[in-house]
């Protein structure tokens, strides 16, 4: 208790830095270039032994990168007390003094706390970065500008609750991100567009789930793909059409996600790259990918795509792609 008092007293005294950073939209570091590390599926538990393979992965994947922002994409705990589980994961994260963002996985709300009040718990943290859009389906739903050395809108990072479970009678399985979340993309990506004389902004999104586009991918034997894919695509059986609103907006480049821990790689559907990260967590959860690690993506001032690899725990990179120039069909 005192610990987290600590942090709060913190984010009140040393935070102004990054929430004005976020107010006024991240920027290219002194070497043109952003670098993003998307931690997922820590699946931590306080306490048990299997779990510290992840506060690992977070220590030397994020020393051997050093990147400019930390984005975790869901099934951060996977056990009670959450509040203790959430906490020692963010003491982690917050004492890299990088910006980060959270988003919540299907398990995440599962162990005694609601996302609203994991999210609450997140907030007190400096260095966190995690908005959530009031009105619409979900937490932390989210939408954060990448400037240019000119204070130009360059990138565009939108950030979803992918929810967690079907609640629609007869169809089983995962829920899906709803119209009202596509809804508020299409406005923003809007407003960019028209904002940046009617040229989209080229934008990365980033949610938990993988919608229904990543088995359509995984199923074409003529799409391109760099990584491992050792698990069926575990999507929802519903498409809320999420995909087709980024092709008619036009902006978004890549898709990341989590969720199926099995898969860490990058394909094309339709000109856009769809990537798993890299299985972060340890054997508190089913996996075999190992050792754990992370997503990098790297932007570069000017360019609209980006590279991206996984770093592993032990340090060795593996499945670089230059996208889009290593997929082109």
């Amino acid at each position: 208790m005192k610990q987290y008092f600590l942090y709060f007293i913190m984010a009140i005294f040393c935070c102004q830095q990054t929430y004005s950073q976020q107010e006024g939209g991240l920027k290219f570091n002194s070497s043109g270039t952003f670098k993003i590390v998307q931690l997922t599926d820590l699946h931590y538990i306080k306490g048990n032994p299997e779990a510290d393979v992840a506060l690992e992965c977070i220590n030397k994947t994020l020393e051997y990168e050093k990147p400019d922002l930390i984005i975790i994409t869901g099934d951060l705990i996977y056990g009670k007390p959450a509040d203790e589980c959430m906490k020692t994961l963010m003491d982690l994260i917050a004492s890299k003094k990088i910006g980060f963002i959270v988003l919540f996985g299907n398990h995440d709300d599962e162990f005694g706390l609601s996302r609203s009040a994991l999210f609450e718990i997140i907030k007190a943290y400096p260095y966190n970065l995690t908005s959530s859009v009031e009105g619409i389906s979900g937490v932390a739903n989210g939408c954060y500008t990448l400037k240019d050395k000119g204070g130009k809108d360059a990138f565009i990072l939108y950030c979803f609750d992918s929810n967690a479970y079907s609640k629609i009678e007869g169809v089983k399985g995962y829920d899906y991100i709803k119209f009202d979340q596509i809804n508020w993309y299409r406005e923003k990506s809007a407003g960019f567009t028209e904002k940046n004389q009617g040229q989209p902004i080229p934008s990365l999104a980033f949610f938990h789930i993988p919608f229904p586009e990543f088995a359509q991918a995984a199923s074409d034997e003529k799409a391109p793909l760099i990584g491992s894919r050792t698990e069926a695509v575990c999507a929802p059986q519903l498409n809320s059409g999420l995909f087709a609103a980024m092709k008619e907006m036009g902006d978004v480049r890549g898709v990341f996600v989590g969720h199926d821990h099995d898969n860490d790689y990058l394909t094309v559907r339709n000109g856009i790259a769809l990537a798993y990260g890299r299985f972060s967590g340890a054997n508190t959860e089913y996996n075999n990918l190992k050792p754990n690690g992370c997503r990098v993506i790297e932007l570069t001032e000017g360019e609209s795509g980006f590279k991206t690899w996984i770093r592993l725990r032990d340090g060795s990179v593996i499945h670089s792609v230059n996208f889009p120039a290593d997929l082109k069909r």
